[in-house]
């Protein structure tokens, strides 16, 4: 089954209300997920110290690119952390009783340091996702949601292919969404 982008600020905002009443780590994985645009292997495995230099929360993190497709080489990432990632890791951290800065962000239930696994990562946005009436969606739907909305916002899809390191801009419409059906919507919409 494949993931999409969450294309409905709506659906984004009953996503955000229905894990926040469940769990604040829960409610952070979604909104920094949908902020970041991280692949989920490199967002669970972020400690508070990867976040933090001297108290205060970082601006970029330089990510080593898991992912190897096609034998791309393995590049590094400069992600930014914008204002809604940064007040969701401020208002998270203060909630958590007993906070250390080697922890894991999504720490796993267990009461070990361990992050969070990819699976339960899953299990927790696509349960969350049906109880609001989304189909299809996974942990890689906030990376698509991610460039969906910079493509939207900033009309410029090289900058979005370049920031999820894809090989074409034919890649990079298909993996956010954009159909045949939108482009044909947006020409019928011109009219000059």
């Amino acid at each position: 089954m494949e993931v999409i982008a969450i294309k409905n600020k709506d659906q984004i905002a009953k996503m955000k209300k229905n894990l926040r009443s469940s769990s604040m780590r829960d409610y952070g994985m979604f909104v920094i997920g949908i902020n970041i645009g991280l692949r989920i292997s490199d967002l669970v495995t972020l400690k508070f110290s990867d976040l933090y230099e001297d108290g205060k929360i970082k601006d970029v993190l330089y990510i080593k690119d898991k992912k190897t497709k096609n034998n791309k080489s393995k590049r590094l990432s400069i992600v930014t952390i914008n204002s809604s990632a940064k007040a969701i890791i401020k208002e998270y951290k203060s909630s958590i009783t007993n906070f250390d800065y080697d922890q894991y962000l999504f720490q796993s239930r267990k009461g070990l340091n361990e992050p969070i696994s990819e699976r339960s990562a899953w299990r927790i946005l696509n349960t969350a996702g049906k109880q609001v009436g989304i189909k299809h969606i996974g942990t890689h739907s906030m990376r698509k949601t991610f460039g969906y909305w910079i493509y939207k916002k900033t009309k410029d899809i090289a900058l979005v292919q370049k920031m999820l390191n894809h090989k074409s801009s034919a890649d990079t419409l298909r993996y956010i969404g954009i159909t045949q059906d939108d482009m044909t919507r947006a020409v019928k919409n011109l009219n000059l």
